[in-house]
Parts: C-alpha cells; sequence; structure tokens
C-alpha cells in the first residue's frame, strides 16, 4: 500500500465488514421504544386485574370449557394492544420483566390489608342452617346444582346436613357440616366436632 493510500484512511468496505460482524441482530432490537412496551403491558395488566375483581370471584375459582376458551381468545386479542407492531425478541424480553415485576409489585401489595379488600373479595355465606340463601346466590352467580356437587364433595348427601355454605375469595365453596361448632379466632375459624 503506498503513502498516498495509508493517509486517505482505512477502507470503508472494511469498517462495513468489522460492523456487520458485531452488529446486534435486527430481531434483537424492539420497533417499540422499552418504555412505551413497559406501559403497554402495565396498562393491560390492570385491566385485566380489575375486570376480573368486577367479575367476581366465581369467574377465578371455576373455569369451565367455555371458561377456557374465552381466557384463550382474550390472550391473542390483547396480544396486539401489548405489544404494538413490535415482534422481536428483545421486545418480549422486555414485556416479560415488565408483567413479571408488576405482578412481584402486586403481590407484596397484596399482603397489605387495605390493598388486599380492595381486589380480593369477602367470603359470602350462600347456605346457612340447612337452607340456601338465593338472592346472595343469585348476586354472587352460584346456582344450587353447583351447592349440592359442593355438598356431596364434602361427603354430606342434602342441604339439610349443612350448618354453613361459604363461597370463599378464590371462588370454591366451603361447607361446614350440621353439628360442628364453629370457634372463631383472630385470623380464621376452626371447627369442633361435637362431643354427643
Amino acid at each position: 500500500m503506498d503513502r498516498a493510500a495509508r493517509t486517505r484512511g482505512a477502507d470503508p468496505h472494511e469498517a462495513q465488514v468489522t460492523r456487520t460482524l458485531f452488529a446486534i441482530p435486527s430481531a434483537l432490537i424492539p420497533s417499540v421504544n422499552w418504555w412505551e412496551l413497559v406501559l403497554r403491558a402495565l396498562a393491560i395488566y390492570i385491566a385485566l386485574l380489575i375486570a376480573l375483581r368486577i367479575f367476581g370471584k366465581r369467574e377465578v375459582g371455576q373455569f369451565t370449557l367455555y371458561d377456557l376458551v374465552f381466557i384463550l381468545l382474550v390472550a391473542n386479542a390483547l396480544q396486539p394492544a401489548i405489544t404494538g407492531p413490535d415482534t422481536s425478541v428483545g421486545g418480549g424480553v422486555i414485556l416479560i420483566i415488565a408483567l413479571v415485576g408488576a405482578n412481584y409489585i402486586v403481590g407484596r401489595l397484596d399482603r397489605m390489608p387495605r390493598f388486599h379488600n380492595l381486589f380480593a373479595a369477602a367470603p359470602a355465606v350462600i347456605i346457612k342452617d340447612g337452607t340456601f340463601i338465593p338472592e346472595v346466590m343469585k348476586r354472587e352467580g352460584v346456582t344450587e346444582e353447583e351447592c349440592e356437587m359442593a355438598i356431596r364433595e364434602h361427603g354430606m348427601s342434602d342441604v339439610k346436613d349443612v350448618q354453613l355454605g361459604v363461597l370463599e375469595p378464590d371462588g370454591t365453596i366451603s361447607i361446614v357440616p350440621a353439628g360442628v361448632v364453629m370457634q372463631r379466632t383472630k385470623h380464621r375459624i376452626r371447627y369442633h366436632h361435637r362431643v354427643h
């Protein structure tokens, strides 16, 4: 190489090759700002959390086949709202970190009674002293058939055998058999069988 070539600088083609070797693949670079992806993910997360709270504990605790189809369709419909035009791996990683972080924070906040009461529904008494409470069952979206199934799952055959039936915040139905003495404690109710 002569002196004139050395003074002109490096070969531009050589510089391009060097940049190409050390460049980040375009599939890893989000096409949307990272903060926009985070905001989209958080907005959808909060909206779903509120929707599940509004629709009640039955929707959370007991999924049927059509509930599963509904969840899959909602997930598919929300995907473009979360990602926008971005299809990059990097954008996906950002979204995962944002959603896991949001879920972690909500889990920590759920330990505080005021926040927990905001999103967790209170238990609802749906059977008392062997009798269904229709107005509560209607408000909570529970049928007599579902209560009877829970009664059978607890080893009883008739609603008259039930002292107390409670729809719990997680959507399950707790049954207390007749003839059981309930002792209320500070944090939970303990059940003791009566000695005859």
